[in-house]
């Protein structure tokens, strides 16, 4: 089967588990392993992404309230 027509994996918007298992082999698989570092790689990005803007919505709002604030 060629690679155009191997149906892919759509794994966006869902959280997927990441298992190793030892295989001894006289050389490694750099393809899989290099596979494996980018995913953990976009994982640990995607997460930091996320903490930002809840970080910026959060010093956003934080910012709109104390411009609202009066002092009597």
């Amino acid at each position: 089967m060629s690679k155009t027509n191997r149906k892919r994996n759509d794994y966006r918007g869902r959280q997927r588990r990441i298992s190793v298992r030892a295989i001894r082999r006289e050389s490694p698989d750099l393809r899989r392993l290099g596979r494996a570092i980018v995913s953990l790689a976009l994982l640990e990005a995607e997460a930091e992404a996320a903490a930002q803007r809840e970080a910026e919505a959060e010093q956003k709002s934080q910012s709109v309230t104390d411009d609202g604030a009066t002092d009597d």
